[in-house]
């Protein structure tokens, strides 16, 4: 008998109590009442966005900072506090949890396209419990049937609120954290690893591409043909066809058909064609979203289509593809795409004004040699088949087995 079955044993052999989030706790909003002249020079820390996407427990230490005045009345984070993501480019997404599991020194606020659940009793719960309760993949579940919309979702608080969570005893909270912890840390020890060789490309890849005696140009002046887009209104998906992808299958400099929106008629891609058709060599990034400025490149002959969040580029005769890839991944696109990108609800950068980008190019011999080093340095970080990467996804793939052992409860009868 494991640990786990023991304590389940002695302190809740019946199964355990399930709450809506409703009876436990209350919701919360971000900020509200924010230029975008407040984040320019902050005294506050806030959290963003991709801090609450990115971990299961909140950053503190980030320097993310907004201007708050000393009569302003905003929501300041308690430990014990789980946010969420407002949004996202499709449903699966919404709703990515954070949880903050310590106190902190100094004010800390929300971005204002998150939200924040709050306990009424803090002593049933242990933060760190949170964190993967969460995350876990009935309640993910549970969460995107909380999400409406056509090109992005949002969650809807009223049937947020009616997220149905176990609450078991203490005792077992804590061996399921002692457990799951094992596998983060080393989850994480990859993670840097992972950084390291990642800071290894980006510094030969700004090292390589910021020759000021190479011609100067415009992203433009590298194709063959203005950059192009996918259909702006929301297709109808069928059960098969052509395989169809947005901004969130763009990951790691590659494309992720494990995360594609679903399939088009072939009748309705040959409309698509019409403006715009995928094929190999081509290069793609993000333009509109949570990750715009992300690139992937199409580096096979597979058939499929792309919606409008994604801008596709194809170059000229005398440019190699990889060369524009390993381009716009290099800060001096990325920092141009900040300054540039539009700021509503969510960044957009504007396919005309990503065309009149300045870049330095070279001889199409030297941009072959460049190639060669870059694309060995970026397979280390990016190829899952091979190394870090895929160690990575094999970790990942345990974790989630035991995650889902662990956190699945037998309800109490009634």
């Amino acid at each position: 008998m494991s640990s786990i079955e023991k304590l389940i044993q002695d302190f809740c052999p019946n199964g355990v109590a399930f709450k809506e989030l409703d009876e436990l706790g209350t919701l919360y909003g971000g900020m509200s009442g924010k230029s975008k002249g407040d984040f320019e020079d902050g005294n506050a820390r806030y959290v963003t966005y991709m801090n609450v996407y990115s971990n299961i427990a909140i950053d503190a230490s980030r320097d993310d900072f907004v201007k708050i005045g000393p009569q302003e009345k905003q929501h300041q984070l308690k430990k014990g506090d789980v946010i969420f993501t407002g949004s996202s480019e499709n449903p699966e997404e919404c709703g990515m949890s954070s949880v903050l599991i310590e106190d902190t020194e100094e004010p800390l606020y929300l971005n204002s396209f998150c939200f924040g659940f709050r306990l009424h009793d803090n002593d049933i719960f242990m933060p760190e419990f949170l964190k993967y309760l969460f995350r876990d993949t009935g309640i993910r579940k549970q969460i995107a049937k909380t999400a409406s919309g056509v090109t992005r979702f949002n969650i809807s608080k009223k049937r947020f609120a009616k997220i149905i969570i176990p609450i078991p005893p203490l005792g077992v909270q804590e061996e399921i954290v002692n457990i799951l912890d094992k596998f983060t840390k080393l989850e994480t020890k990859l993670k840097d690893e992972l950084e390291a060789r990642k800071k290894q490309y980006e510094y030969y890849l700004e090292k390589t591409i910021s020759n000021q005696n190479w011609p100067e140009m415009t992203v433009l002046d590298m194709l063959a043909k203005p950059i192009s887009d996918g259909p702006h209104e929301t297709p109808n998906f069928v059960e098969q066809g052509v395989q169809f992808i947005s901004a969130e299958a763009i990951h790691d400099g590659r494309i992720d058909f494990d995360k594609k929106r679903g399939y088009i008629t072939k009748e309705y891609d040959v409309i698509c064609a019409k403006k715009y058709k995928p094929r190999k060599g081509d290069v793609f990034m993000v333009k509109s979203g949570s990750t715009t400025g992300k690139v992937a490149m199409v580096n096979f002959d597979e058939d499929f289509n792309i919606w409008s969040p994604i801008a596709a580029m194809r170059v000229n005769s005398s440019n190699n593809p990889r060369f524009l890839y390993h381009l716009l991944r290099s800060n001096l696109i990325q920092t141009q795409v900040k300054k540039k990108a539009s700021h509503g609800s969510q960044p957009n950068l504007g396919m005309r004004t990503l065309e009149k980008f300045v870049v330095r190019v070279p001889a199409l011999e030297d941009q072959n040699k460049i190639v060669g080093l870059l694309d060995k340095l970026d397979d280390l970080v990016s190829d899952d088949s091979v190394g870090i990467p895929s160690e990575l996804i094999s970790r990942r793939e345990q974790f989630e087995y035991y995650s889902n052992k662990l956190l699945t409860f037998q309800e109490l009868p009634a």
